[in-house]
């Protein structure tokens, strides 16, 4: 079965981390019913690629902690209503994190060391002289909160290394003086 697309976000990048090197950020997301229920993620960038660090991909990605300290793209996703959430962190090296937190910024690690995740299944594509990368995550439903009869709240990010180590971050809203991914404020797109 093929995926529907839903919608298609542009991120802005934060005001206090410009990134000369990248002209736009948009993310589209689709629905994949079967075989296996999924929110499929992709993520393109435009701009010059060769002013970015963008890591290659592995031949074994795992789960790493940290991704965020490079080039990155995430989602938080969140029930409309309800303080808990997840986050999951997708490199162009296909390595991936997950994360579920209580509320805002509380991380809930006994509830992670429960989870049984499908890795995300995530793939990369560079086209020259057009300087687009694109990132596709397929994200398996399992690993998302239990919608029940509300709508999810996401916020869509990337974090973006530039070739001088300067990190941008964009996102669909950026409600603060500071960069900050987990304010639910950002999180501007619904499913």
């Amino acid at each position: 079965m093929t995926a529907r697309l839903l919608s298609t976000h542009p991120l802005t990048c934060h005001p206090a981390t410009p990134c000369a090197a990248v002209r736009g950020i948009e993310v589209e997301l689709h629905w994949q019913a079967a075989p296996q229920p999924m929110l499929l993620l992709v993520y393109t960038v435009r701009g010059d690629l060769g002013g970015l660090r963008i890591p290659a991909p592995t031949s074994v990605p795992a789960r790493t902690d940290g991704l965020w300290q490079h080039t990155c793209f995430e989602v938080f996703v969140g029930t409309e209503g309800a303080a808990a959430y997840r986050e999951f962190n997708f490199a162009p090296s296909g390595d991936w994190a997950a994360y579920r937190f209580s509320a805002e910024r509380v991380r809930d690690a006994a509830a992670e060391t429960i989870d049984v995740l499908t890795p995300p299944r995530i793939v990369t594509s560079r086209s020259r002289p057009a300087d687009v990368f694109t990132l596709g995550a397929e994200l398996p439903a399992e690993g998302l909160p239990d919608a029940a009869d509300r709508p999810w709240q996401l916020g869509l990010t990337a974090v973006i290394e530039s070739s001088d180590g300067r990190l941008a971050y964009w996102a669909l809203h950026h409600p603060a003086p500071r960069p900050d991914f987990h304010h639910r404020a950002g999180w501007t797109a619904h499913l």
